[in-house]
């Protein structure tokens, strides 16, 4: 069986080496090797998925520096056919890259709006000079590089090693526990691996809307979980676009929707929410079998 699998671009960026992670857990467990395609932006690479070109696309949807990815959470909310099918967990390193001979003589510097948040307190102490220039990835701005050496780029030592640039400072993230979570996307309509394996995952990904916003409204929501000692792992609110004051709740949960009280949980969660979408069942993936 073909497996096509998509990831933010290009070649050195962490959700490329996420995805050869996970690419190695399905050859060791699956007995498969997805074919990779880079995509120039996540959205890109989430919504081919959504749109039936690609199988599966692995996503970052939270770093432990600087939070939720919410242009995956926006999507997953928007879309009518995405699911989570696994998540994995990887250390994230940043280095800065530069032809560049000191600290002193940069002006500029390139990344992923998530790697300049990932090094901000870092970026203020030693370089409150230079201007802070988002890129769709974190390789996207090496390309400036050789032709300007007062410019650097914010990446992954692998980038480096791979477009032989130099690494100016070396391990400059804001904490020394930094990693981020990845999860694999999948449609409902098209998914090859639940057609021939079925997840009986451990967590459970779903996000809902209330009716309207009044006093007590989240907590009845919450209290169906509680009520039944579901731990929620993780809880989280975006805007519904829709009107200012008015959100979607994002919960990760533990447990499987196959379950007699998440079940029940799921039922009752039904009945008090607007609209209420599960995207799926999905196991962690042991770090030590996805590298």
């Amino acid at each position: 069986m073909k497996l096509t699998l998509a990831y933010l671009g290009p070649i050195g960026t962490n959700s490329e080496t996420a995805a050869l992670a996970y690419s190695t857990w399905l050859s060791n467990n699956q007995q498969l090797t997805p074919t990779l395609c880079a995509y120039p932006s996540i959205a890109q690479a989430i919504q081919s998925v959504a749109n039936g070109n690609i199988d599966q696309a692995v996503v970052p949807i939270e770093n432990s520096i600087e939070g939720s990815v919410t242009v995956v959470l926006d999507t997953l909310w928007q879309s009518t056919n995405l699911q989570v099918y696994q998540e994995l967990t990887l250390p994230i390193a940043h280095g800065l890259l530069s032809f560049g001979e000191s600290l002193e003589q940069l002006k500029t510097v390139y990344s992923h709006p998530q790697g300049l948040a990932q090094c901000q307190k870092w970026l203020e102490n030693f370089l409150p000079q230079v201007q802070l220039v988002p890129t769709k990835s974190t390789t996207e701005g090496i390309k400036y590089l050789e032709d300007d050496h007062t410019a650097a780029a914010i990446s992954s030592p692998r980038a480096a090693e791979i477009y032989k640039v130099p690494i100016l400072a070396a391990d400059i993230k804001d904490s020394p526990d930094n990693c981020t979570r990845f999860w694999i996307v999948s449609s409902g309509i098209n998914d090859k691996l639940r057609e021939i394996e079925p997840i009986q995952g451990s967590h459970l990904a779903l996000a809902f809307s209330l009716p309207r916003n009044a006093p007590g409204a989240l907590v009845k929501a919450l209290e169906i979980f509680a009520c039944r000692n579901i731990n929620l792992s993780k809880i989280e609110s975006r805007p519904s676009k829709r009107s200012l004051g008015e959100y979607i709740f994002f919960i990760d949960l533990e447990g499987n929707s196959h379950d007699l009280q998440i079940r029940d949980a799921l039922a009752d969660l039904s009945a008090c929410t607007e609209v209420l979408k599960v995207f799926g069942n999905y196991n962690l993936l042991p770090i030590s079998e996805s590298r």
